[in-house]
């Protein structure tokens, strides 16, 4: 398993940008596809973003698609989201997550039930 930390949750206004960071430990993190969940108060947990191991795939929730981005650097051992045309509803803590197996490709399907490692979250807050 690795240890994840999140950071770049802030305010800003609709139609801002913010990118978050999430920072593994050990060595093992460029084996893990990685993802990003959040939630809203009140709300169930929601998939925003997962990326492969390798990189080589991503997948996006609908509600983001187009205007988030989910990226990574291995050598850094590192994670990011790129959040741009930010609105409202985009409020909440977002977590950052890492496969419970390695080797596994992203898919569209993957769930919060797939994931083993969890950070400990960063507000995001959107005002309108």
């Amino acid at each position: 398993q690795v240890q994840l930390v999140e950071s770049g949750g802030g305010l800003v206004q609709a139609g801002g940008s913010l990118r978050l960071s999430c920072a593994a430990s050990g060595r093992t993190f460029r084996l893990y596809t990685m993802g990003w969940f959040r939630q809203a108060p009140g709300k169930e947990r929601e998939f925003v973003a997962t990326i492969s191991w390798s990189g080589g795939n991503t997948y996006y929730g609908d509600s983001v698609k187009d205007r988030f981005t989910i990226s990574r650097d291995n050598a850094k051992n590192t994670v990011y989201l790129q959040m741009n045309s930010l609105k409202p509803e985009d409020t909440g803590v977002y977590y950052c997550a890492a496969d419970s197996v390695i080797y596994r490709s992203a898919t569209m399907t993957m769930t919060g039930n797939d994931f083993g490692s969890w950070g400990q979250g960063t507000q995001v807050t959107v005002s309108s």
